[in-house]
């Protein structure tokens, strides 16, 4: 496995080396060790890339599948992607390469028919991820924060939520920070319920105003009070998000969910945050 990426091959070998030392061992413990881990790991990704069933895993290139699978949901639920993201982001802060002027909004990813057939209509699939912040490694989520929810949520109602999973720590001594300098936003998230909130925080607002809530200011004159301010120049920067949505999606299985787990699709949109933020980190400056 050497340093050009194939159809079977992500990682570089620098890259591998940066995160291999992370993952978890089950040295002592019952059960055949962890094995392979390059090729487990390269196999969850040729999977979700490639949107196949895990059955259809090439056996030639990465083994059996349930071995891939059992690996993958252990990971997902032991919180190992949030904790390795979490050192990469470490590094990203620490090298100036994070923007905390931060980008927020909501995207879409239809549930294939597999994805919804579990079989209890009840059962939880773990949409509601804790970050175990008390382990002393601490986690974040993809792209510095992600929550997955069900597609009819509010946007502008999850937005205390992904700001919460916000949490990059800092390299030697210090809190890890936990607020941006400012949340670029489009119209949806406008209300004066999230402008309270965010100035509560000390974040500012770059969000444009709905054109009826302007109609409106307009109509009671002064009484109207004045418009909030927009820092166009900042708010210019809000199509980042939209691009990352672009990147992520390029991996078939994660446009369009086959996880009957959310935990488990979840876990993917981390690794694919880790290998997005390798690949930004090994760019020369």
């Amino acid at each position: 496995m050497g340093q050009t990426k194939s159809r079977f091959r992500q990682f570089t070998d620098q890259q591998w080396e940066r995160i291999e030392p992370l993952l978890p061992s089950n040295a002592g413990r019952q059960g055949h060790p962890f094995r392979d881990n390059r090729k487990i790991v390269e196999a969850i990704i040729y999977r979700y890339r490639a949107g196949i069933p895990w059955r259809d895993l090439p056996r030639d290139e990465y083994g059996a599948w349930q071995t891939v699978w059992k690996r993958h949901a252990r990971y997902a639920r032991d919180g190992t992607w949030d904790r390795i993201l979490h050192v990469i982001l470490a590094d990203a802060d620490a090298a100036g390469k994070i923007d905390w002027n931060v980008s927020v909004d909501a995207t879409i990813c239809r549930a294939h028919q597999h994805g919804t057939n579990t079989t209890r209509p009840d059962q939880d699939t773990g949409g509601q991820v804790e970050s175990p912040r008390t382990d002393p490694s601490g986690t974040v989520n993809p792209q510095v924060a992600n929550v997955v929810t069900g597609g009819q949520r509010n946007d502008g109602a999850m937005l205390a939520e992904v700001l919460a999973d916000i949490h990059v720590p800092r390299l030697g001594r210090g809190r890890p920070r936990t607020r941006p300098d400012a949340v670029i936003a489009d119209k949806a998230y406008s209300s004066g319920t999230i402008r309270r909130q965010l100035r509560s925080r000390g974040i500012a607002a770059v969000i444009p105003e709905k054109s009826d809530t302007i109609d409106a200011r307009a109509r009671r004159g002064r009484r109207g009070g004045r418009p909030p301010k927009l820092d166009v120049d900042l708010y210019r920067g809000r199509n980042v998000v939209e691009r990352s949505f672009a990147l992520a999606k390029q991996w078939r299985a994660l446009a369009t969910r086959y996880d009957k787990l959310a935990i488990t699709y979840r876990a993917a949109v981390t690794l694919c945050a880790i290998l997005t933020w390798l690949r930004h980190l090994g760019e020369t400056p």
